[in-house]
């Protein structure tokens, strides 16, 4: 729009000019070699700007002769540019397909096309093309080479990071993450990768620091924060749990204050007040934690936490516990063994076996043989409850990357992860399945037909009591 209007504007002083001229006309005179000429002073100014066109144009056409040769040279540069980018482009493509082959094709075509040019994108390209090649050896020393280089250090670092990571190289990995972190504190990569390996090497109060200062930069929302630092703090707890459990239980206090259902921490915060002598609190604790889910821990611990009472008043505390919850397995489950270390066997079987059918495991069947054998002694009942504990599913535990353990930590003693431990049942093992009917027991091993015993029902049918 205003180019439009300040061509308009030059035209109409230009049309402006010519009408002033015409109303003041003049004459002009030239005297050369004894002859004189005489014009018009309105066609001595037409031909004045003729002439400054003519020269101005020679003097583009002279210029674009001799630039000529430079202009093509730059026609096929910017063409062989172009292509080297488009190959650049595809095999960057290719690295992301996974196709080794074409990717490895392009960064050739790439490099004869950009000689000198784009050189961190073409070593970053043959550093991922010799990765899905499985030539780590040669991309680590193409990320060696980016991170000499301060314009690709981060990317050099972070190749590198990652190649520690796939050795299982700890060490190397958090130098990197830390060298990485300092240069570009606002990457997240970095950050947590620092804050997952000084978590796992026990520097909680590092780690600490590390989250606070991504929550500042927002490199993570306040609800996973929140989490991260529950966790963190439950960790720590859990370190000077023995040494100091007064610190414990204010670390663990917080941690359960801020994630409410993390378990471990309301079960820190209870032992250490159980140390400290404050039953009262210890009971507080295990109860908040117990109202947010069930969990066997917090029930066993909160029935002896007080080592002074008896089994009536155990029972006692498990059916206030239960009463949270009524109906609730872990609930049964509590008051069952409570009752069993009462001898109040009716009461025992009788949650025990409610407990078995909402939801049959292997601990439940062998609570029932355990209250069998208290009650009656009868060896065929105990027995064939412990054949139904082989058969039924397994109890749950914590369990991080396919690792269980009887005791939760902050981070996976495989990976390093942070809050990687959940409180889950372990995987069924397969089960040989049959070619011909569902729910038959024959086996597909092997050439014969044999037939195999089916295995017991899992259902919490009483026991014939004639065996």
């Amino acid at each position: 729009m205003l180019a439009i209007l300040a061509f308009f504007l030059v035209v109409l002083a230009a049309g402006l000019g010519f009408a002033w001229l015409a109303d003041h006309p003049g004459t002009v005179s030239l005297i050369w070699q004894g002859q004189e000429v005489g014009t018009s002073f309105t066609v001595f100014v037409v031909l004045q700007i003729a002439l400054v066109v003519a020269a101005i144009l020679l003097f583009w056409l002279v210029r674009g002769f001799f630039k000529a040769p430079e202009r093509m040279s730059r026609f096929f540069s910017t063409r062989r540019r172009d292509k080297g980018y488009r190959a650049l482009s595809s095999g960057i493509i290719a690295v992301g397909a996974g196709d080794a082959v074409t990717a490895r094709r392009m960064t050739k075509q790439a490099a004869k096309l950009l000689p000198g040019r784009s050189e961190p994108m073409l070593r970053f390209l043959d550093a991922q093309t010799a990765l899905i090649e499985g030539d780590n050896g040669r991309a680590r020393a193409i990320f060696e080479e980016l991170e000499a280089q301060p314009e690709t250090r981060l990317v050099g670092l972070r190749g590198l990071y990652l190649e520690a990571e796939r050795l299982g190289d700890r060490a190397a990995a958090r130098n990197y993450a830390e060298r990485a972190s300092r240069i570009a504190p606002h990457v997240g990569w970095a950050g947590g990768a620092v804050l997952d390996l000084k978590a796992a090497q026990g520097d909680y109060e590092g780690a600490l620091a590390i989250l606070e200062a991504q929550r500042d930069s927002r490199l993570i929302d306040k609800v996973e924060s929140r989490r991260l630092r529950a966790v963190l703090l439950t960790g720590r707890a859990q370190g000077m749990a023995d040494a100091h459990p007064a610190g414990a239980r204010t670390l663990a206090r917080e941690a359960q204050k801020l994630a409410p259902d993390l378990v471990p921490a309301a079960l820190i915060a209870a032992r250490a007040s159980i140390r400290l002598d404050d039953w009262k609190s210890a009971s507080k604790i295990l109860e908040s934690a117990w109202k947010v889910e069930p969990h066997p821990q917090v029930g066993a611990l909160y029935v002896h936490a007080r080592s002074f009472d008896g089994v009536e008043e155990r029972l006692k505390r498990a059916r206030t516990l239960a009463a949270m919850h009524p109906g609730h397995v872990e609930s049964r489950l509590v008051v069952a063994h409570a009752a069993l270390d009462a001898r109040d066997f009716t009461t025992a079987r009788a949650e025990a076996m409610a407990a078995a059918e909402a939801a049959p495991r292997e601990s439940t069947y062998l609570l029932l043989a355990d209250i069998e054998d208290a009650d009656s002694g009868n060896e065929a009942l105990v027995r064939q409850w412990m054949s139904r504990a082989l058969n039924a599913p397994k109890d749950p535990a914590w369990a991080a990357d396919g690792v269980t353990s009887p005791e939760w930590s902050a981070v996976s003693p495989v990976t390093g992860r942070i809050d990687a431990f959940r409180w889950v049942a372990p995987a069924a093992p397969p089960q040989v399945r049959t070619l011909s009917e569902p729910g038959s027991a024959r086996s597909i091993a092997g050439s014969g037909s044999s037939e195999m015993q089916a295995p017991p029902r899992t259902e919490p049918a009483a026991p014939n009591p004639a065996l």
